[in-house]
């Protein structure tokens, strides 16, 4: 009985999977072997392949070294690793989407930010207290209206911190 060596092997089923989708007796006749053996690689190799299981970062890394590869060369990723494209493709899908929720979801606050907030939102119910209930006054000032980044204090703190 022969052997063959694992590069060999894969040579000759990558040729029966896609995209090449080439005929068993075509592939045997062109490697010398015979196509039950073929077939018998073929399917140790798709069982293979299925016993891999594809965690979450492993999915992402497969999407980011596939990215900038051309159609052929993703193609011939895909059969190396026992991944249909359409899978990559969903893999991608999957991963675009989820970065998307980044930006949709609220920013964690630290205690300091969130002590800060908290403070001027004392100080403008202060300001409000001062000046009667009247809104408008508190506007003029220009308390109210003035936003601030996230970790900066607003004016009247920074007078009451020192």
């Amino acid at each position: 009985m022969a052997r063959y060596s694992k590069t060999f092997k894969a040579r000759a089923v990558a040729r029966l999977l896609p995209p090449e989708n080439a005929s068993p007796a075509a592939v045997a006749a062109e490697f010398g072997i015979r196509a039950d053996t073929l077939e018998r690689w073929r399917s140790e190799a798709l069982s293979d392949a299925q016993d891999r299981i594809w965690t979450g970062p492993a999915r992402l890394e497969a999407v980011i070294h596939t990215a900038a590869l051309d159609e052929a060369s993703r193609n011939a990723w895909c059969r190396e690793k026992g991944v249909y494209p359409s899978e990559l493709e969903r893999w991608r899908v999957q991963a675009m989407d989820s970065l998307g929720d980044v930006g949709t979801t609220e920013a964690r606050v630290t205690p300091r930010e969130a002590r800060q907030a908290r403070h001027f939102t004392q100080g403008l119910a202060l300001a409000i207290l001062f000046h009667g209930g009247d809104l408008s006054r508190v506007d003029r000032f220009s308390f109210a209206t003035q936003s601030y980044q996230l970790g900066e204090s607003p004016p009247l703190f920074q007078m009451c911190e020192r």
